[in-house]
């Protein structure tokens, strides 16, 4: 039997601190391409939970439902449940580009829901892009 030990990577910070860079407070907006797609996720209510609304050119209104932000290491995330599938969120920090727009987004974002993945970019009431404000 041959047994290998996990080593942690130097992006992880073992003491245990938390990405705390953009406040519970702060919205926040993510927007993907191949397929467009977008989350606008709202400041925190007074009892800490937060809404979402997921977006796409087939459903410009869009779905709400309730997400609940959660921390990480080296970024933070939301997690909830839309149309009976479950829903994370990654947010990373990082200069991130949408591929289409002269825009800079100071995040990267991974939203997985039920089986697909989605990739893209955002942004925060506390962070915002950079770039013209109509892309």
């Amino acid at each position: 039997m041959f047994l290998s030990a996990c080593t942690p990577s130097d992006s992880i910070d073992t003491s245990g601190s938390v990405y705390d860079g953009v406040s519970a407070q702060a919205s926040l907006t993510l927007t993907g391409t191949e397929p467009f797609w977008g989350l606008e996720i709202a400041a925190a209510a007074t009892d800490g939970s937060h809404s979402a609304r997921f977006t796409q050119p087939s459903d410009i209104e869009g779905r709400e439902f309730s997400v609940t932000r959660f921390a990480g290491n080296n970024g933070f995330g939301f997690s909830g449940e839309l149309a009976g599938e479950a829903v994370q969120v990654a947010i990373t920090p990082g200069d991130c580009s949408d591929g289409m727009s002269d825009r800079r987004y100071p995040f990267a974002a991974t939203v997985a829901w039920g089986e697909s993945t989605l990739l893209g970019c955002a942004y925060s009431s506390d962070a915002p892009f950079e770039g013209p404000d109509t892309p």
